[in-house]
């Protein structure tokens, strides 16, 4: 016998919401005995049935690609299971790079978890085909509430139409170590693009054979996938570079074989071969930081949560992306969607709306350090007690918050030209050579071109 379901939740920012399985025995006016006793001997059979043979459960799966939050949606499973005692909620998380081979192969196969996370670059070409459905009435009335400001809106959306609810956000500072920086004389973090190399001077260290033991800046030089080039991209937009640019058709054409490009190219080039305040054979990124062998670097609000976990004692802080022609930092959002092949996708859309309550974003933001999109919840009491998070939410009106295009070929594109610039990295051969840097940036663009011209998407 099944039971009529309903699911309730209040987007306002209710804890808990209740699912109820109701049935009513309800006679009428003139019924017979006979059925009357048939309904209570049913009725007995129910109540009386062993207590070892719980009702089918309902299973709902959220996958992700940030191990980080792991802990955020098991707290939220439970808690939503308490309150719904016939769902089951697993949780599934793994490195970024293996989660998007794994949607790759998922999603077309209908074999993917039932929520997903994804970000904004990557979901349009799934959508496209048709393996992420859109949002329902209710869902969409939600995104499109207070709740989220445009940007987060627009980042769960494809045109007018909503598919996903905005979760949280990748948002570009720098990171310093005050203690290095007292110690060098430095008396604060640099404002300018040309400050950050001149400052990384007089922070690296090096042994007696010159080698560097402590870099100055540690600069993205390699790594798998497509960070490289984003990365890239986070020190060339103050320039006035982009990896893409748009036309007024809306579309697009690559941005970076430019003055731009080369100046940050050769920013790169110089810091490991000229000014040697880099290195390719000593740690990087937040291990580095977090470790003392590095002063400053860029990354995302994340760290904070890392260096909580696994350097207490570090001494440091966050700034603003240093300045140019312009002065701003990227914005990468991930938003919650369902796959085409969700089974209770009004279950899971319901579990969705209560990972998403202010106790669970408050949560996300005070130990992981990813920035929740939800802009109706008071972070204060976070920010209190990390004062670091002021470094990722800049509200000077000249600092733009920008975002990488939104189209499906996007991460080819970024990747691609991630493999050259490793490689060029590498290159001892183009320090102090201009033409060669021009060349690599050249040959580059003209892939991308060819990308975008393959599936329509080009224009000058």
């Amino acid at each position: 016998m099944s039971l009529p379901m309903k699911l309730l939740f209040d987007p306002r920012g209710v804890d808990s919401s209740i699912l109820r399985g109701e049935m009513m025995i309800m006679g009428r006016q003139g019924a017979h005995w006979p059925g009357v006793i048939l309904i209570l001997v049913l009725a007995v059979v129910v109540i009386s049935a062993p207590a070892g043979r719980a009702a089918p459960a309902v299973e709902v799966s959220i996958w992700g690609g940030y191990p980080e939050i792991a802990p955020i949606y098991q707290r939220a499973a439970e808690a939503y299971q308490q309150a719904h005692p016939n769902v089951k909620v697993t949780v599934l998380t793994t490195d970024i790079r293996d989660y998007e081979r794994k949607l790759a192969a998922s999603l077309p196969s209908d074999t993917a978890g039932n929520i997903l996370e994804v970000e904004a670059p990557t979901v349009e070409r799934y959508i496209e085909a048709g393996l992420i459905p859109k949002a329902p009435p209710d869902i969409a009335q939600f995104v499109r509430s207070r709740s989220f400001n445009a940007s987060a809106q627009e980042a769960a959306s494809v045109g007018t139409d909503v598919y996903g609810v905005p979760w949280f956000a990748g948002v570009g500072a720098l990171y310093y170590n005050t203690e290095m920086f007292k110690e060098a004389g430095v008396s604060g973090p640099p404002q300018t693009m040309d400050e950050l190399m001149a400052v990384a001077k007089k922070l690296v260290k090096v042994d007696a054979q010159g080698r560097v033991v402590r870099s100055g800046v540690s600069l993205r030089l390699f790594g798998a996938g497509s960070g490289v080039a984003e990365k890239f991209a986070i020190l060339m937009w103050p320039r006035g570079g982009e990896l893409l640019t748009r036309n007024a058709q809306g579309k697009y054409k690559a941005g970076y074989d430019n003055d731009a490009g080369r100046a940050t190219l050769k920013m790169h080039i110089d810091a490991v071969f000229v000014n040697k305040v880099d290195s390719l054979d000593i740690k990087h990124d937040a291990e580095s930081f977090e470790l003392g062998q590095t002063a400053m670097f860029e990354r995302e609000s994340w760290v904070i949560g890392d260096i909580q976990k696994n350097a207490p004692t570090l001494k440091y802080q966050t700034a603003a992306i240093p300045r140019d022609q312009r002065w701003g930092t990227i914005v990468g959002s991930v938003s919650l969607y369902t796959s085409r092949s969700a089974r209770n996708p009004d279950v899971a859309w319901d579990f969705v709306k209560f990972l998403t309550q202010p106790q669970f974003e408050r949560q996300l933001l005070q130990e992981v350090g990813w920035i929740p999109l939800r802009q109706d919840v008071n972070f204060d009491p976070v920010i209190a007690k990390f004062p670091q998070y002021k470094g990722f939410l800049i509200r000077d009106p000249k600092y733009v918050y920008w975002s990488m295009p939104n189209i499906k070929d996007f991460d080819e594109i970024e990747t691609k030209l991630a493999a050259r610039l490793v490689a060029a990295y590498r290159d001892a051969t183009l320090a102090g050579n201009a033409a060669g840097i021009a060349n690599v940036l050249h040959t580059a663009a003209g892939e991308t071109n060819t990308i975008l011209k393959r599936d329509g998407l080009y224009g000058e």
